[in-house]
């Protein structure tokens, strides 16, 4: 039996989705906590892998266990077993060959900027923190550029294991709520720490240090060395998987 798992978390203390020697990770801790429900090791496939301090509201996952279970059951099991910062929203049965990763049409990511002098004690962990003034239009300038079909190189961590680093993005837009800057994008696939490397040029161009043509230029000479260093994770989540 094949079912779809729909999961948020905080993964302010994990060191990301993927499971990893000595580390502690968001698909290990669901696996060993469906090893003690079925007395047996479970795979569980995710639809792509959140890295170290990195959120998610919508992530999505599959599992194929080795007997009937009530879908409703097993959800209270988990969340019963998992810690207060995992929790699985919903299961589903699901087509055997479903494949949450391959089977995506696209994904959706958040960021949220925190634009004020002072630290917050309730945002340190879920947003990045900026002092200086940024301009929200002048931000919407620079996102409407990655819309459309673009190779993303200077948008993405080198040395990773790719066949291209062409990808579509759908929407890219930033609003603003009193003192935090909210970042929506949307994209068939992305790249490793792709909306990091975005975010932190965007911001830039909000704070005045760089033009948004020069985003189109660093898009255009697909220089990674030529993009500002990724913006912290832990202002990043991942909002949805659309199937």
């Amino acid at each position: 039996m094949v079912l779809k798992l729909t999961l948020e978390y905080d993964g302010s203390k994990y060191s990301g989705w993927q499971l990893q020697p000595r580390h502690d990770s968001i698909q290990g801790r669901i696996e060993a906590a469906l090893e003690r429900i079925f007395a047996a090791p479970i795979r569980v496939f995710g639809s792509g892998r959140t890295d170290s301090g990195v959120h998610a509201r919508g992530q999505v996952a599959s599992i194929s266990i080795p007997r009937p279970f009530d879908p409703a059951e097993l959800q209270r099991a988990l969340n019963s077993l998992l810690p207060a910062d995992i929790v699985v929203l919903d299961i589903s049965h699901a087509p055997d060959n479903f494949d949450p990763r391959r089977a995506a049409q696209s994904r959706v990511y958040e960021y949220r900027v925190l634009n004020r002098k002072i630290a917050s004690a309730f945002e340190y962990r879920y947003s990045w923190l900026v002092r200086d003034q940024i301009d929200l239009t002048a931000m919407n300038s620079a996102a409407h550029i990655f819309v459309g079909e673009h190779d993303f190189a200077a948008f993405r961590s080198l040395g990773t294991d790719v066949t291209t680093t062409m990808r579509r993005v759908i929407s890219s837009e930033w609003t603003r709520d009193a003192d935090v800057f909210l970042y929506r994008v949307e994209a068939n696939s992305f790249l490793r720490h792709m909306v990091r490397a975005m975010v932190a040029a965007m911001v830039d161009v909000g704070r005045g240090k760089l033009a948004a043509d020069k985003v189109a230029t660093i898009l255009d000479g697909l220089d990674r060395h030529a993009a500002p260093a990724n913006a912290p994770p832990g202002g990043l989540y991942l909002v949805e998987v659309r199937y």
